[in-house]
């Protein structure tokens, strides 16, 4: 008798073919961050004499010894980035399913209205000038850790990715359940559809994760304080600083001063060394649901 499974096993030259392709992409994906790497750990002037290169021609460590010459403010600005992270993208989960959950329910009176209008932010906004307005003046939230939460707390593409998820794969049966039951809306919110709703909530966690990670925009805009600068903000002041003192040493041909051993190739890509850590272990603890949760809603029957 022919197994039923025999149908979709792939031969052992098409396995072998797609095993290739895979190790090639993986190499691919990795070769990038293996050169900025050993960049970073390369001389200045060997950078500048034979370029970029796998193998460097003298190693030096004076990029990391640049950035880190006030580590006090680094590992305090590390610091500040990581609990942002925490707190943001935690909220942010919670506020978004807590917007998607009503739009979802088909028993909901506004629920059209609330979805057009969260749609709406997705097509128009108020621009630059008003957006620093409302957080600046009217609810005064310079130089706090606040705003750089608020912002992009709540995102219209991850609540309508969360609502196809409630709308698709949590059955009306088990809601009606838990009402006859006794539950509450709440109780059944907390215990029931968040606990079936890791994939998707997962998926927007790790998407949040690394928006508040990357994030130096609002810091340029809100934060002067230099105790409240979160990495991301501070290394883009190191680079900026760098630039400026490129082109001073340009424009003054200082070309045997001590700006001219200012580590400016190697610098930028130790600053990617330096960032890239903690994403790298986040990935791996959504990468379980990340398929699954971008998947819902795409196949209906």
């Amino acid at each position: 008798m022919t197994n039923k499974y025999e149908k979709n096993s792939v031969s052992k030259p098409v396995n072998i073919i797609l095993n290739i392709i895979f190790i090639v992409n993986v190499i691919l994906c990795l070769s990038p961050i293996v050169l900025v790497f050993m960049v970073s750990i390369t001389d200045e002037s060997m950078i500048n004499k034979f370029g970029y290169s796998f193998l460097p021609e003298k190693f030096s460590l004076q990029a990391y010894s640049y950035i880190f010459n006030d580590s006090g403010q680094i590992i305090r600005s590390y610091m500040i980035s990581i609990f942002i992270t925490i707190a943001g993208t935690a909220l942010s989960v919670l506020v978004t399913a807590l917007y998607a959950y009503p739009i979802s329910r088909k028993d909901f009176r506004f629920k059209n209205i609330f979805a057009f209008i969260i749609f709406f932010t997705m097509l128009f906004n108020g621009g630059l000038v008003p957006w620093y307005m409302v957080y600046a003046n009217l609810l005064q939230l310079k130089d706090s850790f606040a705003v750089l939460i608020l912002p992009g707390m709540l995102s219209a593409m991850n609540v309508l990715m969360v609502r196809t998820f409630f709308s698709n794969s949590l059955p009306d049966s088990i809601i009606e359940s838990a009402k006859i039951d006794g539950a509450g809306e709440f109780r059944i919110f907390f215990s029931i559809v968040i606990r079936l709703s890791t994939p998707v909530l997962a998926t927007i966690g790790l998407f949040n994760t690394l928006h508040y990670w990357n994030d130096w925009f609002n810091a340029l805009m809100f934060i002067s304080d230099k105790n409240k600068m979160p990495l991301q903000y501070l290394l883009y002041k190191v680079q900026s600083s760098i630039e400026i003192l490129n082109e001073i040493n340009n424009t003054t041909g200082q070309g045997a001063g001590s700006l001219a051993q200012l580590p400016n190739q190697s610098t930028r890509m130790a600053l990617c060394i330096v960032t890239i850590g903690p994403v790298i272990l986040a990935y791996p603890f959504f990468q379980k649901y990340y398929v699954k949760g971008l998947t819902i809603g795409a196949i209906k029957g």
